[in-house]
């Protein structure tokens, strides 16, 4: 799911060859980024288009031989005149008078030809890993000398061969070639993209871009660029493996530009540190065509206590432990004002709380909504969801830069707010602000389906984190974790890693479970069943699923069961809850079930029952949990967190019964529910003071 879909796409056809463009927002001044070497796409802007059309208008192209544009033959077509000339044609069909030309690699020396033969329309030029020049120094280029003559063992740069890439060595090329693009720890996303673009292009298409000069022979620009009026900024990595360091220092030399160096940066900068990129590509917009602007400032005294508060969208009892630990933080600091920057459906929990969701909300792009496109049937693979899900979470970052840059906040509070955690990390010249994470799990965990391969990636995604924390302790001022140190997995984090106990015990604080209501209060069922309308003389059975659209399946098998379990238990009644985004008409109907869309007090509705049916995410379970009642729940498959930390949790509580949904049929779930009916409890005490305990550990932040 893409974060941000464009606002207009179409065809130009110039000299013959189709060019597909896609534009979005409709701020000013436009910025064009620029296409790259046919081995990739414009999707290699993903992490850029979202975030910088919300403040202009952004244009993109698929270079001619990828994509979705036409794929010309022979090696005339790819000559570096044809792509600048392309540039302008899209240009034109875009209605854009003038741009702000981004580029990586080969879509410098493009931009910058453009910029030298058409001033009026090039406004400035980035260049990023420009392949524009070479120096003196690597005119002898690496790959040029096995360009025609095949090694009979090829390795590194001897791959970049015609006939390897011909005679069946393209996939192992591309592999090398994005390991040397990316070769920043932890790049595993990126290099995956990388080569799964790269393989949309044939080889034979590969192999005319370099013989037309877009990548082997790199003529010199000198002449071309001493003709660039229109300002440059040029952003090279030091440790850039596909275009030396030296070159972007001579082109910055060259055009008088600025040169910002990344160290340790490799040639991928777009993908690897898209916020440095999305930030650096706004400041050089601003100087080039800069804009009016009113700002005010307060004398820090006197400005009032403000924490923003960053709740997951994955799952409805996020919001509600949230609110109600906000509610506790507001009895400690009566003057606090709490702004809420939440997507959907937690907005819709707390519009009904009365609490301040931020306007910047509205340009959060959907978690809930890439998950349910991820679920298959009762099947999420969470990590990898949440791992494809990279281009989302950039631009949900950077609506929060963008908040915390307009607004001083005291506190930041990120419950499971993985791109904050995440990115200020990466960029911890961004913090101004006291900040604290709260989750009630750590440690990525592989499932057994995904074998060595996902092993090793889970380990390398906990080890990325590890360093992050022991470099910049200073990132979280507090790490809160929403259990008790029993309610850790007894596993490690992977091979050489430590214990995720140990570890977590070491860096957290515990606050104990936070329900988001007291248990207390609802211990007399049967004013609460009167209250609610359930009749003395009927079982009540509630199935929900939380507040993704991803239990569909789940729900539509237990109302197959439904019938055969009122056989069972003629007394029985069913209450479904579909939650706010799934349709409650989109549901079979039957004899004794009332189906609901959100019921935003579930959590007395499963008090009131005498069983339940749920999917297997932890806040539902432990509701019933600590209202002690009977219930089955059903892990996703593949969810290493419903499957693994939530079972644990649920079976130090000795709570639930856990049930396989690919191994349980309507006749199986009824029978279950009908003996469920007839079990005592006898779980753990779930504690009712865990959002004050989790308010006074923020409140010391204040």
């Amino acid at each position: 799911m893409r974060a941000r879909e464009p606002d207009h796409a179409g065809l130009v056809d110039r000299d013959g060859v189709k060019l597909a463009y896609e534009v979005f927002g409709s701020g000013t001044p436009t910025v064009l980024l620029m296409p790259t070497w046919s081995i990739i796409h414009s999707r290699f802007w993903k992490l850029q288009v979202p975030y910088l059309a919300r403040h202009f208008r952004v244009v993109t192209f698929d270079g001619r031989g990828c994509g979705r544009s036409d794929r010309p033959a022979g090696s005339e077509a790819y000559a570096d005149s044809e792509f600048a000339a392309d540039t302008v044609g899209v240009l034109d069909a875009t209605q854009t008078d003038s741009a702000v030309l981004v580029g990586l690699s080969l879509g410098c020396p493009w931009a910058l030809q453009v910029a030298a033969e058409h001033p009026d329309r090039v406004l400035g030029v980035m260049a990023i890993g420009s392949a524009a020049l070479k120096t003196a120094s690597s005119e002898a280029d690496h790959r040029r000398p096995v360009w025609d003559e095949l090694d009979e063992r090829p390795e590194g740069w001897s791959k970049f061969n015609r006939r390897y890439w011909l005679e069946g060595g393209y996939a192992s090329f591309l592999g090398f070639f994005f390991e040397e693009m990316f070769p920043e720890p932890h790049s595993t996303k990126q290099i995956e993209d990388t080569i799964g673009w790269g393989h949309q292009i044939d080889p034979a298409t590969l192999v005319d871009t370099v013989e037309g000069g877009s990548a082997y022979r790199n003529p010199r620009f000198d002449d071309v660029i001493r003709n660039v009026r229109c300002p440059v900024l040029v952003v090279h990595g030091d440790d850039d493996r596909i275009r030396p360091h030296r070159e972007g220092v001579a082109l910055a030399d060259l055009t008088g530009a600025s040169m910002v160096t990344v160290g340790g940066g490799g040639h991928g900068q777009p993908g690897r540190d898209p916020v440095l990129i999305n930030r650096l590509v706004r400041d050089f917009v601003g100087r080039v065509a800069p804009a009016p602007t009113r700002t005010a400032w307060t004398r820090a005294v006197r400005r009032p206590k403000r924490a923003l508060y960053l709740s997951s969208p994955i799952g409805l009892g996020h919001a509600r432990r949230d609110v109600a630990i906000a509610h506790h933080l507001r009895a400690l600091h009566p003057n606090l004002q709490i702004d809420w920057l939440a997507q959907h459906p937690v907005t819709k929990f707390l519009e009904g709380a009365e609490e301040m969701v931020h306007p910047a909300s509205a340009w959060l792009a959907s978690e809930s909504a890439h998950v349910e496109a991820e679920a298959g049937e009762h099947d999420l693979h969470a990590f990898q969801a949440i791992r494809r899900m990279d281009e989302i979470l950039v631009n949900n970052f950077m609506v929060f830069n963008d908040v915390v840059e307009e607004t001083p906040y005291d506190l930041v509070v990120g419950d499971e707010a993985w791109d904050v955690d995440y990115f200020l990390h990466e960029n911890p010249e961004l913090k101004r602000f006291a900040f604290a994470w709260l989750t009630d799990f750590v440690g990525w965990l592989p499932m057994a389906g995904g074998g060595a391969t996902e092993a090793a990636l889970i380990a390398d995604y906990n080890a990325e984190m590890l360093e992050q924390r022991a470099r910049y302790r200073r990132i979280r001022d507090r790490s809160i974790f929403v259990g008790d140190p029993d309610d850790v997995v007894p596993d490690t984090f992977g091979p050489g890693l430590p214990a995720i106990r140990s570890w977590t015990e070491e860096n957290f604080d515990f606050a104990g479970y936070v329900t988001g209501f007291d248990p207390m209060g609802l211990d007399d069922r049967d004013a609460l069943r009167d209250e609610l309308g359930y009749r003395p003389d009927e079982r009540l059975c509630v199935v929900t699923v939380g507040g993704s659209g991803v239990g569909g399946s789940l729900l539509r098998r237990v109302l197959e069961a439904a019938p055969i379990a009122r056989r069972l238990v003629p007394e029985l009644r069913f209450l479904v809850v579909t939650g706010p985004r799934i349709d409650p008409a989109s549901l079979p109907q039957h004899d004794g079930v009332a189906v609901r869309g959100y019921v935003p007090d579930l959590h007395r509705h499963l008090a009131a029952s005498d069983v339940a049916v749920v999917q297997g995410g932890l806040t539902t379970c432990m509701e019933l949990t600590a209202s002690r009642r009977p219930f089955l729940y059903f892990p996703l498959a593949n969810h290493f967190e419903q499957q693994r930390h939530v079972a644990h949790r649920l079976d130090r509580y000795g709570a639930g019964r856990r049930m396989d949904y690919a191994h349980a049929g309507p006749e199986d779930i009824a029978v279950a529910i009908a003996h469920e009916l007839a079990r005592t409890v006898d779980y753990l005490p779930v504690p009712s003071d865990g959002a004050a305990t989790a308010a006074r550990m923020l409140a010391e932040l204040i």
